[in-house]
């Protein structure tokens, strides 16, 4: 059983980078501005870097005999991001860019930076094949698609007339993403089973380590100038991100047979807070960061009793 002291350990962090950077707007050391610059440079290079590195160290025999938790955890992060736009935009009439958002924060799991603390402990050596599944999801369909979303509703809010057409070049542009051609080009590579040389891996993790504070402490900063605040939005989210989507995942493994060991391993993942990656797209466009950026912050701040209860059941 894990404990709330490796749950906090593993959380805390977050918060932390997520304050200094809260403090470091109050202090006006920093404005929303200056916070948009550094989410650009994560964008085009720490986070490509830091996935490609991520993705070229995968054992590709260890990925291929996990099939069964790919498609569980891909029910819940394609499935459930396609569940919850739909739910969002057409039920509930949100907006095209709201919704891509709302369902990249409820479906996108924060597993780079909380996995590795309270996966490993819960699951051992398993644990870094989901992660590794994890990040393949959101970086391979998750990103891609809603920078098309985003890109769209930035044209429509400027009173544009969308065409047909318009679509596949806005998909095309997303592909020209480093943080989208990054990773799709190095999971190519590691089917043709390509492996980064050791004295490249530091190339890359040097610069894309810093990937997850400064996107956090950027965060941070936005916070502070966006005025966090919990509306009836931030509480969708919230609830949908740790406790629905995992509930649902849950229900439905069960109902098919699936083991209680991949039950576990699957819904604990999902049950991660939503990750950093929907709060810099948010700046990045210029949409929604109050809302984006105060589901991350609950979201994260909350876990700790969400997760706790899943794993209490679980486990």
């Amino acid at each position: 059983m894990v404990s709330l002291e490796i749950l906090i350990s593993a959380l805390l962090p977050i918060v932390v980078t997520l304050g200094l950077g809260f403090f470091a707007g109050w202090r006006h050391d920093f404005s929303a501005a200056q916070s948009a610059v550094l989410n650009r440079m994560v964008m085009l290079y720490a986070l490509p870097m830091s996935l490609a590195a991520g993705i070229l160290s995968i054992d590709k025999t260890h990925l291929l005999q996990n099939r069964g938790m790919f498609l569980w955890l891909a029910s819940g992060m394609i499935g459930g991001y396609l569940f919850f736009f739909l739910i969002f935009h057409y039920l509930f009439r949100k907006k095209l860019g709201l919704a891509a958002l709302r369902a990249l924060a409820v479906a996108g799991p924060a597993v780079p930076f909380v996995g590795t603390s309270v996966l490993s402990v819960l699951f051992g050596n398993e644990s870094s094949v989901s992660i590794t599944i994890c990040s393949l999801l959101m970086n391979l369909f998750q990103v891609p698609l809603t920078l098309v979303f985003l890109s769209v509703a930035t044209k429509q809010a400027s009173g544009e007339v969308m065409e047909r057409t318009d679509f596949f070049r806005h998909l095309f542009s997303a592909f020209q993403e480093p943080v989208v051609w990054a990773p799709i080009l190095s999971f190519l590579l590691v089917m043709c089973d390509f492996q980064l040389p050791h004295t490249f891996k530091s190339s890359f993790t040097l610069l894309g380590s810093a990937t997850g504070g400064v996107a956090l402490f950027a965060s941070g900063a936005i916070l502070y100038a966006q005025k966090v605040q919990f509306s009836k939005g931030v509480f969708a989210n919230v609830a949908s991100k740790n406790l629905l989507l995992p509930a649902l995942l849950w229900l439905a493994m069960a109902l098919s047979g699936t083991s209680h060991a991949l039950i576990s391993i699957t819904v604990i993942t999902m049950a991660i807070p939503s990750a950093s990656i929907a709060v810099i797209l948010a700046v990045r466009f210029g949409l929604y960061e109050k809302e984006t950026a105060s589901t991350l912050f609950f979201s994260t701040v909350l876990s700790p009793l969400t997760m706790g209860l899943f794993i209490l059941f679980l486990k």
